[in-house]
């Protein structure tokens, strides 16, 4: 864990708010509901409550209601599968790479503890030796400690104006005015950064928000880092950041586990299509599968992806223009190539490579906890790598070769995840949140529409766009849904 000075305010303020949250999460499993509520009055085909959504959000408000007494629930997921954003992919031998969110850090307390729950493992990332940079024809190798090589004095900056932007609500900074006028771009280029830095700040906040500084608000990102106790370091690193552990079995497991329990009240490619009556005491959801009735809806998907569906009567206009305007185009594309064995660490090479303009944003090792296989898994870029994935296999082996040896180029399998064409049901996978969006919508983002309860990680408190964050927004969510159902 970072260590965290007892005069932070800011940081103090929202351990405040844990606690709170944490003992109310506790009174989820204590409430209860009264033996008789979930039949009295109610006829057969309505439920207390409809879940949108499988992914990490979802079934852990479906498992609070469990744990609660509630068993008038369903839960309806658009794909074949859960896990939402999270996806483990099959490389052999019983080992698994994955190939969408997977990492935990130091405060992410809430995904941490439902691994437990679950009996989910975790092991450390692996960073040990040397990172290897490349630009055109030229290669460095450099020990960079866990980090992505960003200058400190730079990231204590930013450290410092986070302090003043609630990560739960960022358009409540009391600098909203200045600090959403600018990108994260705007900023860095006032800090004199000298040319061969500006590979690892491109490359950090590419892989935080999905696009490159110039695009990214400054004032989400500081958002972002205030998560992160206001340590920029702990956001953006690996070593005692947010990229430090990993699962065991992968981070799809966690929604595996969930989803096992939960039998004939999971329904899986049951897209909704239209929601009427969200206004009303009972609430219809048209779904591929038939109409679902209920009288509380938690709505755990991706904001953008609410636009997509109908809303009889139309949803409030602030709540309606904030799914509009959110921003749907960091799709990302994860690559997984698999090797009989991690043969870089043997050379000195911890398997991390960062290149200067080129196809990679960050290549990684990606390997199982006992290092049984190798595995090299790369956020890479569309426009620089050929769609087809024997082409695009090609294309990184002769890299990887530049960076770690000409056993590189000789592997076992290849994977390649492009989230923009896997399924039309993630549009995006992390929110590249631009300049002027938060002053603008950020009130419309958690306020409940009739019987619609927003949640999924984008609502969250802290660690808004994490794993951790779409647990919290479940307990949350299922929280609210209780207590309207106890008032009811």
């Amino acid at each position: 864990m970072g260590k965290i000075s007892s005069s932070d305010n800011s940081f103090n303020l929202q351990r405040r708010q844990l606690l709170k949250i944490a003992g109310a999460s506790t009174a989820v499993g204590t409430i209860g509901l009264h033996p008789g509520l979930a039949k009295a009055g109610k006829s057969e085909d309505v439920v207390d409550v409809a879940i949108v959504g499988a992914g990490l959000a979802g079934l852990t408000a479906a498992r609070d209601l469990r744990q609660a007494g509630c068993e008038s629930f369903v839960v309806l997921e658009a794909r074949d599968r859960v896990g939402g954003r999270t996806l483990n992919y099959d490389v052999g031998s019983g080992q698994i790479s994955e190939v969408g969110g997977q990492w935990i850090g130091p405060g992410q307390t809430a995904v941490a503890d439902l691994a437990r729950e679950l009996e989910v493992g975790t092991f450390p990332s692996y960073y040990k030796g040397n990172t290897v940079i490349l630009g055109g024809d030229g290669r460095v190798e450099i020990d960079l400690k866990g980090t992505f090589g960003s200058d400190e004095a730079v990231g204590a900056g930013l450290s410092k104006l986070s302090r003043d932007v609630p990560s739960g609500a960022p358009w409540k900074s009391p600098k909203v005015a200045e600090l959403d006028k600018l990108s994260v771009g705007d900023w860095l280029a006032r800090q004199k950064i000298k040319p061969e830095e500006r590979t690892g700040w491109n490359a950090s906040i590419a892989l935080s928000g999905g696009v490159m500084p110039a695009r990214m608000g400054l004032l989400h990102f500081l958002s972002m880092i205030n998560s992160a106790a206001c340590d920029y370091m702990q956001l953006d690193s690996i070593k005692h950041s947010a990229q430090e552990t990993r699962f065991i079995g992968g981070s799809q497991i966690l929604s595996i586990k969930m989803a096992q329990t939960l039998g004939k009240k999971l329904r899986l490619a049951c897209p909704v299509r239209r929601i009427s009556g969200w206004d009303r005491d009972v609430v219809t959801l048209h779904t591929d599968q038939g109409e679902v009735r209920a009288r509380q809806v938690i709505m755990a998907i991706h904001p953008a992806l609410c636009h997509q569906m109908q809303f009889d009567p139309p949803l409030p206009e602030k709540r309606s223009a904030l799914q509009r305007a959110w921003p749907a185009h960091s799709p990302a594309r994860k690559t997984a190539m698999v090797y009989s064995r991690p043969f870089w660490r043997d050379k000195g090479l911890n398997g991390h490579i960062f290149q200067v303009n080129g196809p990679i944003l960050w290549a990684f090792d990606n390997s199982p906890p006992g290092g049984e296989i190798g595995v090299i898994n790369a956020f890479i870029s569309n426009a620089l790598v050929p769609s087809d994935p024997k082409a695009a296999q090609r294309v990184l082996t002769e890299i990887y070769a530049q960076a770690l040896g000409r056993e590189a180029l000789t592997p076992v399998s290849y994977h390649d995840h492009d989230w923009g064409r896997a399924d039309p049901w993630t549009i995006t996978c992390v929110s590249a949140i631009p300049p002027g969006f938060w002053s603008t919508h950020g009130e419309a983002l958690r306020p409940p529409c009739g019987k619609l309860v927003w949640s999924g990680t984008e609502t969250a408190e802290i660690w808004a766009g994490y794993m951790d964050g779409a647990v919290r927004s479940g307990h949350h969510a299922a929280l609210y849904v209780l207590n309207a159902l106890r008032r009811a």
